[in-house]
């Protein structure tokens, strides 16, 4: 993966037009957009479609986590609008995820559209608290998901148990910036080198006064960090 694809930008806001003009704004630098759940329950499909029309690849920071039929039936629907990435709770379950992996691959079957990857949300990184990881993990793997949400601290567990495995690390900060509501963070040096695959980012780029200036920053940072590998 380039830098470009491995940087994803967190949308988490309710005004598509909003989110569509920083995603212009920061495209030469983040080839993921992350669509979450309040810009995804403000527009629906719309906001999938409107960065897919941008030329970026979507992670639906959904969190699917409900009986495996709903899961998997919501997963298809998911999968046909074109996602690359769609996260579940572990929590849930190795049944509840399995189904969910096997929607996702139906709906994008279905639709023409490439492989989509399911991701397993192991343990929220504004929870401190990680003693459900090493489980959550394990149904990831029997569940036979594609990869996981993770903190830095977590990636080289992740990489251990599943060296194919996507990590998806969220909480990344730049280190003069603040954790906000985030218990687990790093920067993006520190998670590029750890071996992050997608580096989400979202107030460090989307509420900084120049929001163009803060991307070509992380984008930097990361491509100096993989260099140095």
């Amino acid at each position: 993966m380039d830098v470009r694809n491995r940087l994803a930008l967190a949308f988490d806001l309710s005004d598509l037009d909003r989110a569509e003009q920083l995603a212009k704004e920061v495209a030469p630098w983040f080839g993921v957009a992350k669509v979450g759940l309040e810009l995804y329950s403000a527009a629906g499909p719309e906001a999938i479609a409107r960065m897919r029309a941008l030329d970026l690849d979507v992670f639906a920071d959904i969190k699917l986590h409900d009986i495996p039929t709903t899961v998997g039936r919501a997963a298809r629907v998911l999968g046909r609008q074109g996602v690359r990435y769609l996260n579940f709770h572990a929590a849930g379950g190795v049944d509840m995820l399995r189904a969910g992996v096997e929607g996702l691959a139906e709906g994008a079957r279905d639709a023409g559209h490439s492989r989509a990857i399911p991701i397993a949300v192991t343990v929220l990184t504004s929870d401190p608290d990680v003693r459900a990881f090493d489980d959550r993990l394990a149904c990831a793997i029997e569940a036979g998901c594609g990869g996981v949400v993770c903190s830095v601290d977590e990636i080289e567990r992740v990489h251990a148990a599943r060296p194919d495995f996507v990590t998806i690390v969220p909480g990344v900060r730049f280190a003069e910036g603040t954790h906000h509501d985030q218990a687990r963070v790093g920067t993006p040096e520190r998670v590029a080198r750890a071996g992050g695959d997608l580096l989400v980012i979202g107030r460090a780029v989307t509420r900084a006064d120049n929001p163009r200036a803060a991307a070509l920053q992380a984008f930097d940072a990361v491509a100096t960090a993989l260099k140095g590998d």
